[in-house]
C-alpha cells in the first residue's frame, strides 16, 4: 500500500506504508535523535535508536542511551536489542549523554559511529544544547564489540552527515556548540579518514554564511561532485548549496535550492538515478519528502505527515536491495499517538521504505 507518491514524466517515486520500528509509547519511553544506519556487508546493517526520558523536556531530550538492532536479510527482521556500552556508561556517570548521529561501513567491514555529546552538567541546558567535542567509535566484528571512544575533531559541536566513498570517510562537522551558528567561527568543517576510522583529518571549511544556519546534509552524485546542503532559519524554503568537484578540497556555493513547504532537518540520498530529500517540514509543519534529477532544483514535494508544531521527524536513510529491488529505508521519529502534556513532544521510530519506478523503461 502507498503512503505517498511524487508522479514525474521520466519516473515515480512511491513510498510505502510506514511501519514502527521501535514502539517506544508502550514502554513509556522517547526516540529522539540517534537514527543511524549503515549497511556492513550485503544485505546485512546496524540499525539505531535512542533509549531516552519521555518527560524531560517532554520526551525532546537524548536523556537516556543507545540502542542498535542487526538485520541479516535487508530489514526482514531485526536481531534482539543490543545496548551500546559506551552511551550507557556516560549515562550513568552523567557528564555526558550520548546520541549516535551517523554512522558508516567500510570496505572490510568496518562500522564507523559518529557520537555526538551532550553536557550533562550544564545548568542551563535547553534540549540538545551544548554540545562538546565530538567522538566515534568502530567495530569490527558486525556491532558485537566497540573500540573506545575517538575524539576527531577539537571543535564542539555536532557532526551532521558522513559516508564512506572509494576508501575514504567523509564527515561534515558543523562547529558550534550550539544549534544555530551565530559568530565567523561556526564553521562547516569536512573531515576524512583513509584508516577506516582510526584517525580523522580536516580537509577543508565549507564557505557558507553560517549565521543563523544549522543542520547539514552531504551526499556525492554520478559525476563524483560533493553536494554539502543547510539551514537558514530566515529562508526555510531556501536551503543553502555548496559543490565541490575535487572530493571536498574546494568548494562553489551555489544558489540556494528552492523547496516549496520548507525544509528543516534535510538528509538526503540517490537511488536509481534520482535524488531524495526528506525531513521536518518549514514552520515544522510535518514530514516532508521531494525529488530532483540533479541534486539543485527539487520538485513540489509530498506532505507525508501533516502535524503542526510537533518536534518531530528527525529522519535518515539507507540504500538496500531487496526481492523488489533496490530501495531506500528512511527511518523518522514520530510523535506517540496520544501524547500527554508531559510527553508532548515523546516519539516512536518510524521505518518506511521509498522506490523508484522509471516510466520509460520498455520491456
Amino acid at each position: 500500500m502507498l503512503f505517498g507518491e511524487l508522479k514525474h514524466k521520466e519516473y515515480t517515486v512511491e513510498i510505502e506504508q510506514p511501519e514502527i520500528y521501535v514502539d517506544n509509547e508502550s514502554r513509556k519511553r522517547s526516540g529522539h535523535m540517534s537514527h543511524a544506519m549503515a549497511e556492513f556487508a550485503p544485505g546485512k546493517f546496524i540499525d539505531f535508536n535512542s533509549n531516552c526520558s519521555a518527560v524531560r523536556l517532554g520526551g525532546h531530550f537524548p536523556y537516556g542511551w543507545v540502542e542498535y538492532r542487526i538485520s541479516e536479510d535487508s530489514g526482514k527482521t531485526y536481531s534482539d536489542v543490543h545496548t551500546l556500552q559506551y552511551s550507557l556508561d556516560s549515562f550513568y556517570d552523567g557528564v555526558y549523554t550520548i546520541s549516535v548521529e551517523k554512522a558508516v561501513a567500510c570496505d572490510d567491514g568496518t562500522i564507523v559511529a559518529f557520537c555526538l555529546r551532550n553536557d550533562g552538567l550544564d545548568p542551563n541546558l535547553t534540549f540538545c544544547e551544548p554540545w562538546k567535542t565530538p567522538t566515534v567509535i568502530t567495530s569490527n566484528d558486525g556491532g558485537l564489540t566497540w573500540s573506545n571512544p575517538l575524539i576527531y575533531s577539537p571543535y564542539p559541536g555536532r557532526t551532521y552527515d558522513a559516508f564512506y566513498y572509494k576508501g575514504v570517510i567523509y564527515a561534515i562537522h558543523f562547529c558550534n556548540e550550539k544549534f544555530l551558528g551565530k559568530t565567523p567561527d561556526h564553521k562547516y568543517r569536512i573531515y576524512t579518514s583513509n584508516d577506516n576510522g582510526k584517525s580523522f583529518t580536516e580537509l577543508s571549511v565549507v564557505p557558507f554564511d553560517t549565521y543563523d544556519r544549522g543542520y547539514c546534509s552531504m551526499l556525492h552524485d554520478n559525476n563524483d561532485t560533493l553536494h554539502v546542503y543547510a539551514y537558514n532559519l530566515n529562508a526555510e524554503e531556501y536551503m543553502d548549496h555548496a559543490i565541490s568537484k575535487d572530493f571536498g578540497k574546494t568548494w562553489e556555493v551555489l544558489e540556494p535550492c528552492y523547496v516549496e513547504k520548507g525544509i528543516r532537518n534535510p538528509q538526503t540520498a540517490l537511488i536509481d538515478g534520482v535524488y531524495i530529500l526528506h525531513g521536518r517540514a518549514g514552520k515544522a509543519e510535518g514530514f516532508v519528502i521531494y525529488s530532483s534529477k540533479d541534486a539543485t532544483h527539487w520538485d513540489e514535494g509530498c506532505m507525508l505527515i501533516h502535524n503542526k508544531d510537533a518536534a518531530a521527524f528527525y529522519s535518515n536513510n539507507l540504500n538496500l536491495n531487496d526481492e523488489k529491488g533496490n530501495y531506500l529505508l528512511v527511518q523518522y521519529s514520530d510523535l506517540y499517538k496520544n501524547i500527554t502534556k508531559e510527553t508532548q513532544y515523546a516519539v516512536n521510530v518510524m521505518h518506511m521504505k521509498v522506490r523508484v519506478k522509471n516510466n520509460n523503461f520498455v520491456r
